[in-house]
């Protein structure tokens, strides 16, 4: 793949290796890339873009026989004028991907669904069910005295989270550095919490799966309920009573989560019980909840979906008009009731689930296929081979994302304009 962009080295870019969003990165744009401010998924993440293993990176196929990008094009569209209920799925892309397939669903009475939308769902259901309090990044780093990480590894989903927002001394005010608490989190995984001079963050129980009986102990003891017995969920009732009194001093607490990381069933009660724990806590203080994302542009899926449609993904389009279930419109729900699928991953290699369906795949370069679809269509990757948007995972402000080497992939947009142009 030939890199033929001109400007001066290294290069300032916005990384969409995860919900961060960092912007203050700088890059080498030809391989081996050397990356200034990086973090483990961001050098992956370029590392990846820039050395791409497929010597065919560019090369659209059909039913796995190489063809030209128009002929590609025609296939797929002819795959989804067949179809009476296609469901386009992963949507791993950014803004304006998002809203070219937005238009193409449209068209063709497609459902969506993003590939993380089984976590994102118990965050949506929290919020409909009785809304919720949360900040942004920029008030974590101006205004947290106390940060609550619960039942989630912070440092491996969000690698910069602590150096950039609890770390960092420049805040708008004079404040002390926050303290950092996890609860149920495996003590080898609590370690990414120590600040730079040693300072161990405070661990509180190891087993995730006992969050949820946790969380209830603290709002009953947050309202002087009393508690029999002498542990919850192994951990001492007199030390989460000890956790209250500290939340309940803080002048401004945040709560986080991320929905990915609790592998237990009904997920979406925990966290409804951690929204009540933050609302309960805001009579009398100030505490606030921020949910982290789980990534392949899930906040930016997500927020132009509402923003079009009114909802977020695991939506519909009959005639022209949206629809919403977060049950019956999951990808797994939907291969047994559509009959075309077209996948949607450009940020990383990622293959569509097993089906038998007729199956586009609209992806990364270097995509590795489990199966051979009948219309593979490889674009540029965001913020590498083209321009675009993303949402920060707060939610409270997009980024740009820049173009970083010219080659001849085409950009998702372009891609799905052309199929929704052939459907006219």
């Amino acid at each position: 793949m030939k890199n033929n962009l001109n400007s001066p080295l290294p290069i300032s870019v916005t990384c969409p290796a995860c919900g961060m969003l960092c912007d203050d990165l700088t890059l080498t744009n030809t391989a081996p890339v050397v990356i200034k401010n990086g973090c483990s998924k961001s050098i992956k993440f370029f590392e990846q873009s820039f050395n791409l293993s497929n010597a065919n990176a560019c090369t659209p196929s059909i039913s796995g026989k190489p063809t030209d990008l128009t002929t590609a094009i025609k296939a797929a569209a002819e795959i989804l004028a067949k179809s009476r209920a296609p469901l386009i799925a992963g949507l791993g892309t950014e803004v304006q991907g998002m809203r070219a397939i937005m238009r193409l669903a449209a068209k063709s009475n497609a459902t969506l669904d993003h590939m993380h939308s089984e976590s994102t769902v118990r965050n949506t259901l929290t919020m409909q069910n009785g809304g919720w309090l949360t900040t942004t990044l920029s008030e974590i780093k101006n205004r947290a005295d106390v940060i609550l990480a619960i039942g989630t590894d912070i440092g491996s989903s969000h690698p910069r989270f602590f150096e950039k927002l609890v770390w960092d001394s420049a805040s708008l005010f004079n404040k002390p550095t926050p303290e950092v608490i996890y609860l149920g989190v495996p003590e080898e995984k609590a370690s990414s919490g120590s600040s730079p001079d040693g300072k161990q963050a405070n661990a509180i129980g190891n087993d995730p799966s006992k969050v949820p009986e946790i969380i209830n102990a603290l709002n009953a003891l947050l309202i002087n309920k009393k508690i029999k017995g002498e542990t919850i969920g192994g951990v001492p009732v007199a030390t989460l009573q000890a956790l209250v009194e500290k939340l309940k001093a803080a002048q401004y607490a945040v709560i986080v989560w991320s929905a990915s990381s609790f592998k237990f069933s009904h997920a979406e009660l925990a966290i409804q019980s951690i929204v009540q724990l933050i609302n309960q806590l805001n009579e009398t203080t100030r505490a606030a909840g921020l949910p982290l994302n789980s990534g392949d542009g899930d906040s930016s899926v997500n927020n132009t979906s509402a923003w079009l449609s009114g909802y977020p993904t695991r939506n519909r389009f009959v005639n022209g008009k949206p629809e919403y279930d977060n049950y019956h419109f999951s990808t797994q729900k939907q291969l047994q009731n559509s009959d075309a699928l077209l996948w949607v991953s450009t940020f990383n290699s990622v293959s569509p689930p097993p089906t038998t369906l007729p199956s586009i795949v609209i992806g990364h370069p270097d995509t590795k296929l489990d199966s051979t679809p009948d219309v593979f269509i490889p674009v540029g990757i965001p913020g590498v081979d083209h321009a675009g948007l993303m949402f920060r995972m707060d939610s409270s402000i997009t980024l740009p994302l820049k173009k970083l080497r010219n080659n001849e992939l085409p950009n998702l947009s372009e891609v799905i304009n052309r199929i929704e142009a052939e459907l006219a």
